[in-house]
């Protein structure tokens, strides 16, 4: 079925899904020589991004070597990185900063 996601670079603590995937699939990814086995916990839609690594509340989320934002609340391994639980560096309500999640 072909490469099921990418990391865009090695210090990205998410992964690209390639195709639609689905809960409880084991997808191995490819990080420079070593493969980094990842079992989902939500189905990730084509073009979403999953948690490669523990991310704690209020870490950031770092994609293409960048920070794309900062955890709401704890994000798992394998789970699905989204809105609901990603906000904007420069949210008015940050979680982090007292606001509701």
């Amino acid at each position: 079925m072909g490469t099921p996601a990418i990391v865009l670079n090695p210090s990205d603590n998410v992964a690209i899904a390639l195709r639609d995937l689905k809960q409880n699939e084991s997808v191995e990814l490819i990080i420079g020589n070593s493969k980094l086995p990842i079992k989902l916990l939500n189905d990730i839609p084509f073009g979403h991004k999953f948690a490669i690594k523990g991310i704690r509340m209020c870490d950031y989320v770092i994609k293409y070597g960048h920070v794309i934002g900062r955890a709401k609340r704890n994000i798992g391994i394998g789970e699905h990185v989204h809105v609901h639980n990603v906000e904007s560096l420069t949210a008015v309500h940050s979680v982090c900063k007292g606001g509701k999640p």
